[in-house]
């Protein structure tokens, strides 16, 4: 046999002969490599959740610092365990600070639950500072904005009212008694025309440290047509009923509220002060309020009254 056909016909027999017991020696190195490996000391940080159980409702306690949401735990204990580990088999990060009157938290291993052969190494943060104050109630005024405009021509007669107009506030003395008032969603009055409108608004928690009786007010805005002035002065009066009698003073001062459509349109001649007289004497003389009329528009008179005589 050449040597080009002995060495193939040598590896096979080294890889087939006694295939069995190579095979078993090869699954017990890995047994062996695996339990060695596995069996070995290593770290590992995983993130929970924080809880608390804080003071019940009747102990007027608040908490007013932050609490961390969150911890970092390093645990240690063999990999083979650690690398099936899950934040979910652990669970949350329980503070117990239902007294009101902890002031620092140490978070400690009796915090967490770790499976056997694991223990806590540490925890970040280490503890955790407290804050307390007592808890007050205050009725606060309830204040309403206005967001958008109306249809043209028409405007907001007065900003929103809201009922109730105070709610009552549950909050810490400190806070609370710095808060003027409560802020309720905009009344929003985009597109309106004359007419009063009411809508449910949703009160505006100033903080989550606060607490409201009620979550909504009830909001009623009016909408009125635009409203423009004009003045005109020393505009003679007219007498009716008696065609040769004087007024004292002669002339008076006229004011128009109208839509400005209105005044852009009226022309001064069309504004004529009225008095009239009844009386069919020949002669005499009355205190009479005088009028003006134009429509759509309201008439402000300065003198109201004139003296007629004739």
């Amino acid at each position: 046999m050449s040597i080009a056909q002995e060495w193939p016909e040598r590896l096979r027999t080294t890889i087939l002969d006694n295939l069995a017991l190579k095979a078993i020696s090869l699954v017990a190195a890995l047994v062996l490599y695996s339990s060695i490996h596995g069996s070995q000391d290593a770290a590992r940080t995983v993130a929970v959740d924080v809880v608390a159980v804080l003071p019940p409702s009747q102990s007027n306690r608040v908490l007013t610092s932050p609490l961390p949401s969150r911890a970092r735990i390093t645990l240690r204990g063999s990999r083979t365990v650690l690398d099936d580990l899950h934040a979910d088999d652990i669970g949350n990060l329980q503070l117990d600070v239902h007294r009101g009157t902890d002031r620092r938290i140490l978070l400690d291993a009796s915090m967490v639950h770790v499976p056997p052969g694991v223990h806590v190494e540490q925890i970040e943060p280490p503890t955790v500072d407290l804050v307390w104050e007592d808890e007050i109630v205050r009725d606060v005024p309830v204040q309403v904005s206005v967001v958008g405009a109306p249809a043209s021509g028409f405007v907001v007669k007065a900003f929103p009212t809201a009922d109730p107009s105070t709610v009552r506030v549950h909050g810490p003395k400190s806070e609370l008694l710095l808060l003027q008032h409560v802020r309720a969603d905009a009344f929003d009055v985009s597109g309106l025309t004359e007419g009063a409108y009411t809508r449910d608004l949703r009160l505006d928690t100033p903080g989550n440290r606060m607490l409201f009786d009620v979550p909504t007010v009830k909001a009623s805005c009016e909408i009125t047509r635009e409203i423009a002035e004009r003045p005109f002065s020393k505009v003679p009066v007219a007498v009716l009923g008696q065609t040769k009698a004087k007024t004292q003073p002669a002339e008076v001062d006229v004011r128009l509220a109208c839509p400005p459509e209105i005044l852009r349109s009226l022309r001064p001649e069309q504004v004529v002060p009225r008095v009239e007289v009844a009386s069919t004497a020949t002669s005499g003389s009355i205190a009479l309020p005088v009028n003006v009329n134009v429509d759509r528009c309201e008439a402000h008179v300065t003198p109201s009254t004139v003296v007629v005589r004739w």
